[in-house]
């Protein structure tokens, strides 16, 4: 049923049947994770390791509960997506001062392989943005900021 409708109608479909803030944006990240996905594949990264180890390349270490933070995501989660980098030894985690502190950072073999990545990711990213335009590209960034706030204030 749905299939057979022109992509363009799912705007309308979505604002008409499903108004919903979280289907609407889950629907969008499971497309745009799966075409970045598609895209890091020629170097074996997905869009989820792509993003760990963006943020780690960005800082000396930094600690689980920063990193989850900063990746609004749970120590759980953020666990789970660790451990594939750690058995690649893209990342190394270590025992701080505070046993209870586990610095992470990237080691030089995820600092390569992102290096690898990065010319994949831009491209990738270019094709979004540019049929976006800019305008509309901050636009849309800025109100996902604004939901993240809206979200992040309401669980305070």
């Amino acid at each position: 049923m749905f299939s057979n409708l022109p992509r363009e109608n799912f705007y309308e479909i979505a604002l008409q049947t499903v108004p919903c803030v979280g289907f609407n944006t889950r629907r969008v990240t499971r497309m745009v994770t799966q075409y970045f996905d598609r895209a890091l594949a020629p170097v074996g990264v997905r869009s989820t390791q792509y993003s760990l180890l963006s943020v780690l390349a960005m800082v000396d270490e930094i600690s689980m509960q920063e990193l989850a933070f900063v990746l609004a995501m749970d120590r759980t989660t953020l666990t789970r997506n660790l451990n594939p980098l750690l058995e690649k030894e893209w990342v190394q985690v270590s025992v701080g001062e505070d046993r209870r502190v586990r610095p992470i950072k990237i080691t030089p073999k995820g600092a390569t392989i992102l290096a690898q990545a990065l010319p994949l990711w831009e491209q990738a990213q270019a094709k979004i943005v540019d049929q976006l335009g800019a305008d509309k590209w901050e636009e849309m960034m800025r109100g996902l900021h604004q939901i993240s706030m809206i979200v992040e204030d309401s669980n305070r």
